[in-house]
């Protein structure tokens, strides 16, 4: 497996855009635009996440790496080894929040690339497994805790008593839980005004709604659509964007748009970057994949 350890510059691929210009989704994708294959060779892309210039960094997890595809369409190697990273998010002041399962973990990633391991227990016992984040614009930080059996933990049991969602308080010194009645939680993301959540049980084969309250709490859940998801994210208009087979989007109200299809088994996750913010990226199985947009990205 090639590991790439300086920046290096790839051929990008491009798969015509017949098949994702279909009814429903020329307000989201640019005319004429095609799915483009940035890179590939990897074991399982996941987590992507921009920071604010637009380059977005991503996961690769079975090789236990952080890469970056930056701004100017180069490939090169954040940190590894990563504890396992799996979703990411960026905070306000630049640093790389991830979910690092190794030891089930969260990791907050400074820009010199320091390491801030938070304490992530719940009464007492070890998580599940960190795998999604979304940060709130006051600090405190939402993440899915289900569980996937890792070839590289020691134990073979849940540790916790459900698979369920946490809430980091803006402190960082106490974890809450906030949804403890879903199948299997996987993909999470907020609205930018911070008062809308979205859980994707991939278990369930829904996704839910809910009002975030002051304390961090959430509340008022209701259906938004009967698909489930892996990973999520939205843009300035409030559609949502869910993954698994390619890249479905759902309006602000629940109502399906169309499907990006994209010619691997699995699309991991999904978020919006480039200089402009409007270029999404997919991160699906063994590639990285980027579609250009009319609409930005939220984040």
């Amino acid at each position: 497996m090639k590991l790439y350890k300086f920046l290096i510059t790839i051929p990008i691929v491009c798969i015509s855009a017949v098949s994702i210009q279909k009814k429903g989704l020329d307000e989201i994708i640019q005319t004429g635009a095609q799915l483009e294959k940035l890179a590939d060779g990897f074991l399982f892309t996941e987590g992507p996440a921009s920071d604010a210039e637009g380059n977005v960094y991503f996961t690769d997890q079975p090789n236990d790496r952080i890469m970056v595809w930056s701004i100017a369409g180069k490939l090169s190697t954040f940190m590894q080894p990563s504890g396992r990273s799996n979703g990411l998010s960026f905070d306000k002041e630049g640093n790389l929040w991830a979910c690092a399962d190794e030891k089930n973990e969260l990791w907050c990633i400074a820009p010199d690339k320091k390491v801030m391991i938070i304490p992530s227990k719940y009464q007492n016992k070890p998580l599940n497994g960190p795998n999604d984040l979304w940060i709130r614009d006051n600090g405190g930080v939402y993440f899915t805790d289900p569980y996937y059996k890792r070839s590289w933990w020691d134990h073979t049991t849940m540790p916790q008593d459900c698979q369920a969602v946490y809430y980091l308080e803006p402190d960082h010194k106490k974890i809450i839980r906030v949804a403890d009645d879903l199948v299997q939680p996987n993909g999470i993301v907020g609205t930018p005004d911070c008062k809308t959540f979205f859980i994707a049980d991939i278990g369930g084969r829904k996704t839910w709604s809910y009002t975030i309250n002051e304390d961090g709490s959430l509340s008022n859940k209701k259906l938004f659509c009967e698909m489930g998801s892996d990973g999520m994210t939205i843009d300035v208009a409030g559609n949502i964007y869910i993954t698994g087979k390619g890249v479905t989007i759902f309006d602000r109200n629940g109502v399906r748009i169309g499907n990006i299809a994209v010619p691997e088994e699995w699309s991991a996750n999904v978020c919006f970057g480039g200089r402009d913010m409007k270029s999404l990226f997919i991160t699906a199985s063994k590639s990285l994949y980027r579609i250009h947009t009319q609409i930005k990205g939220a984040y």
